[in-house]
């Protein structure tokens, strides 16, 4: 089932929680790609200088503002894209950022958009960027609705333990509690401090949708 647009009506804090283990997919031209949710960040709307909203709403960040459930898109650092997911009541700037991602399906198709890795590398999708380039999403899919298709987020069980961390790479606001993750999960990005997962493949693992 695809999530709907209620479920992300919803603060910020408790939808970042739930998409943990959710599965995200993205259907294209060259095929279907998707990823199991192992990590993400929230942003908030209010008392967040990290958030992008923290300042207003501006070109850039409006959809921020829109109603909750479409994709929040933006260029970091020059050199690469994220994904948000838009959170909250319309009116109400909240979002997710998807942080890392175990691949479900077409992990060979993901290889290729990111040219040096192999499908089972877990360098592949551990890490905000990088899942963006393998699952094919770029400025092109901001401000899409992400409960229909072609971008969409697909329920899924989860057993895994929730973790949580200050969040990572920002300066205003990385103090605050709110990057959220499945514990010992081999595809998280790396944080100072936390033990780094053996270099390599990965080992197989049954994910139920």
């Amino acid at each position: 089932m695809i999530l709907p647009q209620k479920f992300y009506a919803r603060p910020t804090i408790q939808v970042a929680k739930e998409l943990l283990g959710q599965i995200l997919v993205n259907e294209t031209p060259l095929g279907i790609s998707s990823g199991r949710i192992v990590e993400v960040e929230a942003y908030l709307p209010k008392n967040d200088p990290g958030c992008h909203a923290a300042r207003g709403k501006t070109p850039r960040n409006e959809v921020m503002f829109g109603p909750a459930g479409y994709s929040y898109v933006y260029f970091c650092y020059g050199n690469h894209f994220m994904f948000n997911f838009v959170t909250e009541r319309e009116g109400v700037p909240g979002a997710v950022l998807v942080r890392a991602l175990e691949p479900v399906r077409s992990a060979d198709l993901m290889a290729r958009r990111r040219e040096k890795f192999e499908p089972e590398d877990l360098g592949l999708t551990n890490g905000p960027g990088k899942l963006v380039q393998a699952m094919g999403i770029d400025r092109s899919h901001n401000k899409l609705p992400v409960f229909k298709k072609p971008l969409y987020a697909l329920a899924a069980k989860r057993e895994e333990v929730v973790g949580v961390t200050t969040r990572i790479g920002i300066t205003e606001g990385s103090e605050l509690p709110l990057r959220f993750f499945l514990k010992g999960n081999p595809y998280l990005s790396v944080k100072p401090g936390m033990d780094r997962p053996s270099p390599g493949k990965k080992k197989k693992m049954k994910v139920m949708v």
